[in-house]
């Protein structure tokens, strides 16, 4: 974390910006929450544990900033509401899917990226150069599918 948080710095330093208190507790916040992709109200409600005085607008411009400079990603999981996880290599990479129960709403992250056959084979007949995609997955965590098989 201590590393990504240099990392951090070091992109919003790149990008002519301060490293505020305010984006300072928010960047916590997202890396102390890794794997919850959070909203900006979520990840406001939980900021102002430590930092009351910040307003919710700084929550949007602060998370708005670090998708401009590319250091987050955002997410829509079709859920009503932007969510935010952190990328620091947006350029590199593609996303890595999601696995979204439909039960609990838990998401869970699918790291390997297992799109590249269809990438080539789509790239191949239509002629069309792949960026990126985004790949969502609804069904039932195994929690969930452990419920619903028990009865």
């Amino acid at each position: 974390m201590c590393n990504t948080m240099e990392n951090l710095k070091s992109k919003l330093k790149e990008s002519g910006l301060k490293i505020t208190p305010q984006r300072r507790a928010i960047i916590n916040i997202l890396l102390d929450n890794e794997n919850r992709h959070l909203s900006s109200e979520e990840i406001y409600d939980l900021v102002r544990e430590n930092c009351p005085e910040i307003g919710l607008a700084t929550v949007y411009r602060t998370m708005q900033l670090l998708d401009e400079i590319g250091v987050i990603s955002k997410l829509n999981l079709d859920d009503g509401c932007i969510r935010y996880e952190i990328n620091l290599n947006k350029s590199e990479t593609h996303n890595h899917h999601h696995l979204i129960c439909k039960k609990c709403g838990k998401i869970i992250e699918v790291e390997d990226d297992l799109m590249d056959n269809v990438e080539n084979e789509i790239q191949s007949a239509y002629k069309f150069k792949i960026l990126d995609h985004d790949v969502k997955f609804y069904g039932l965590c195994q929690d969930c599918n452990k419920d619903i098989s028990s009865k």
